[in-house]
């Protein structure tokens, strides 16, 4: 399981600069047993009426592109 959130890491390491580019971020807070990944978006992201897009839409597609076993991205506060 470590290394998957290791892995996991790294994915969301590699959408970081887009949303950096709009003053946000994204950061990893859990990955249950259930494959739910659990994020937290900062910054610009975090108040921003569009974020529930930019999760569903650019978030969590790429990460299950990338990691088909997880079943879902849901940001906490």
């Amino acid at each position: 399981m470590e290394q998957l959130q290791e892995t996991v890491k790294k994915v969301l390491a590699q959408i970081r600069p887009t949303l950096q580019r709009d003053g946000g971020d994204v950061e990893f807070v859990d990955l249950g047993a259930d494959q739910v990944l659990k994020i937290r978006l900062t910054g610009a992201c975090q108040g921003c009426p569009m974020s529930g897009v930019t999760l569903k839409e650019g978030i969590e597609k790429f990460v299950k592109s990338e990691l088909p076993t997880i079943r879902a991205v849901e940001a906490v506060k």
